[in-house]
Order: C-alpha cells, then sequence, then structure tokens
C-alpha cells in the first residue's frame, strides 16, 4: 500500500454481503436504509473498487451478529480474500462474537496468522458490556499479537425507528465499559467508534486518559459533531481522532466535504483524514 498516493483512510467501512452468497441481507438493513438515507450493501470487492476510484484506502470488515439475529454473517475469510487480491486499498479487520469462547478464540489465532489487522466488535448487536470478563480471552489473543480492537459506541443506526428498537440495547455502547479494557490491556489498541452521542464526553475522558484509545469520527456527517468533540479534535485529542465514514451508511466524499466546512482546524485535518491512521495501523512507508 502506497500510501504516499492515498488522499485519506477511512478506518471503518462494512461488507454488508457475501460476493458467494450475494441475497444475503440482514435483519436491520430496512430500517438502517431509512436511518442513512443509503440503500447499497456492497461486497469487499465492490468496496475496494470504490474506494480505488476515490483514491483511498479502507479499514472493512462485517460484523458477527448471527446469535442476534440467526441470520449468516459474511465470513471473516472473505474478509481476507478480498484484501489480499486488494492490498493496494483494502485493510482487514475480523468480527467474532465474544460468546463463541474458545472456539471464536481459536478463530481469532488462525485469522491473526493469516493476516488480519484488528477486530471489530459491536456490543448493541452483539449483547455484551465490553468489560464482561467472558470477551477477555478474546482480547488476550488480539493483545498479544499486538493488534487493535474497534469497538462501537454511543447511538446505534442499527434498529433505530424499529418497534422495540429491534431488540437493540443501547447500554452495552457506553464508552466508559471500555475504560476498563483498556486498564486491563494497556499494549492493545483501541478504536472507539463514531461520535458516542448521548456519552461523548465520557468517550473523550476516556480517550484523553488513556494512551491506547483512540477515536473514529465515523457513522455521522461532520456538520452534525457536537462542538466539545471538535474542541479536542483541535486540541488535545489531534493525534488521537481518525476519519472514518461507515461506508455504505455513509459515503466518505460527503462526509468529507462536511468535515472541510465543520471548524477543524487546516494543520488538524491532514493528520485525522490520514497521517494519525498511517501511525496506529503502521502503515509508515509502502508497508
Amino acid at each position: 500500500m502506497n500510501v504516499e498516493q492515498l488522499k485519506a483512510i477511512d478506518v471503518h467501512t462494512h461488507a454488508e454481503t457475501s460476493r458467494h452468497n450475494p441475497g444475503a441481507k440482514h435483519a436491520f438493513a430496512e430500517a438502517a436504509e431509512k436511518y442513512f438515507g443509503e440503500s447499497e450493501h456492497p461486497n469487499a470487492w465492490e468496496v475496494a473498487e470504490y474506494y480505488r476510484e476515490l483514491r483511498m484506502a479502507a479499514v472493512i470488515f462485517t460484523v458477527d451478529m448471527e446469535m442476534k439475529t440467526g441470520e449468516e454473517r459474511v465470513p471473516n475469510e472473505e474478509i481476507l480474500e478480498a484484501a489480499r487480491e486488494n492490498p493496494d486499498v483494502l485493510i482487514p479487520f475480523a468480527s467474532i462474537h465474544p460468546a463463541r469462547g474458545a472456539m471464536g478464540v481459536r478463530e481469532a489465532r488462525r485469522l491473526i496468522e493469516e493476516g488480519v489487522r484488528g477486530f471489530k466488535f459491536h456490543p448493541n448487536l452483539q449483547d455484551f458490556y465490553p468489560n464482561d470478563r467472558m470477551a477477555y480471552p478474546l482480547y488476550e489473543a488480539i493483545a498479544e499479537a499486538g493488534l487493535i480492537s474497534l469497538f462501537h459506541t454511543g447511538h446505534s443506526g442499527m434498529g433505530t425507528g424499529m418497534p422495540g428498537g429491534g431488540g437493540i440495547r443501547l447500554k452495552y455502547s457506553n464508552p466508559m465499559y471500555i475504560d476498563d479494557v483498556a486498564v486491563d490491556f494497556p499494549e492493545m489498541k483501541i478504536i472507539l467508534a463514531h461520535p458516542s452521542f448521548p456519552w461523548q464526553d465520557e468517550a473523550l475522558s476516556v480517550c484523553l486518559h488513556k494512551p491506547n484509545v483512540y477515536i473514529d469520527l465515523s457513522g455521522w456527517s461532520p456538520k452534525y459533531f457536537p462542538e466539545n468533540l471538535i474542541h479536542y479534535a483541535n486540541t488535545l485529542l489531534k493525534n488521537k481522532m481518525l476519519f472514518g465514514s461507515d461506508y455504505p451508511a455513509i459515503k466518505p466524499q460527503r462526509w468529507i466535504e462536511d468535515f472541510e466546512r465543520a471548524g477543524f482546524r487546516d494543520e488538524v485535518k491532514p493528520l485525522i483524514l490520514k497521517e494519525n491512521a498511517i501511525e496506529l495501523l503502521g502503515l509508515g512507508g509502502d508497508g
């Protein structure tokens, strides 16, 4: 991956369908389309093609929510396959539900050996508190490998407007639960995904206090960012904020257009769009 040629690095994108099973559509897709106003459900190869046209790289993953929905997940192996075939634009993360236990830990160790660069957790869609000791064996495998854990935080676009929120409980996504994880695994890099409404101050505090915690700015248009988030991004946390779009829910072009007008300082913009991700992901030079 030639980072010098990239305009930006998006640390939060989804492969929502499988190339080998393209008809599958997750249970929350229709509600998410209404919430975000987007109806695309790309597979990993389609994400690669899209980002190559934009001259951007993308961290890509799926979400293991089989236990909640009963629907087959997009295989982690498919994410890795697409990344191997598109190494100029794709950075593969995996997703494993912590409740898979020892089986999940074995899967994680195998995926790490095969080249995955991090793991995505979605407490709302996986019905667990991030500091539940059930998840610790999985974190241990990730930490031992020096990889990254990315956690959904805050309000969930998934389930919004559905009866009972589609069964999604927002309580699991308070970033303060991840503070425990950051204490217990100080060697593991952690990304708090999204502006963490309604717990934005908690997220900023955890990120400020714990050297291993970062924030990605995905899932919201920057024109809706709270003032305190922009303030900290411009000052004390300028080296710990990351560009993320949440594609396909939000297109990166729209995000960047709004970002340019949202009050971020000119000297901070390149840090957020690319430079902080280069350092966090270890992408220096042509690596």
